[in-house]
């Protein structure tokens, strides 16, 4: 396992693959910068040298891609931002609420959890 980036990469994938796993970098992404870089697609991980990677992190700074504790950090403050000045995404996000537009009515169970009975009360007989 190579770690890059502060992310246990697996060994076995190509490049291209093992980048995606990286909280920031998707597909597209990562072969932009192995293209960028000049790194070959079919290299596995674990045939990569250390200049390689080297390479890699620097490049990454260098054009400031966001990539997992920063971003994580950055999308949290856009959230906490929303919910002080109280915008309807923010709201939605405070209440557990679909954020998107999407209909609650009949979907969304895993969002808003598990429903509640809400009939009548259950009634103790008495014997007379």
């Amino acid at each position: 396992m190579a770690r890059f980036l502060g992310v246990e990469v697996d060994d076995k994938k190509k490049i291209v693959y093992g980048l995606n796993e990286i909280h920031g970098i998707g597909l597209k992404l990562a072969k932009k910068i192995i293209k960028e870089v000049g790194i070959s697609e079919d290299l596995k991980v674990a045939d990569l040298s250390a200049s390689d990677w080297d390479a890699l992190r620097l490049h990454i700074e260098k054009n400031e891609i966001l990539v997992e504790g920063q971003l994580k950090q950055d999308v949290y403050q856009n959230i906490r931002r929303m919910r002080d000045i109280r915008t309807y995404k923010g709201i939605r996000h405070k209440l557990g609420l679909p954020v998107r537009g999407q209909r609650t009515r009949r979907n969304s169970h895993t969002v808003r959890g598990h429903s509640t009975a809400v009939g009548g009360l259950k009634r103790v007989l008495t014997k007379t």
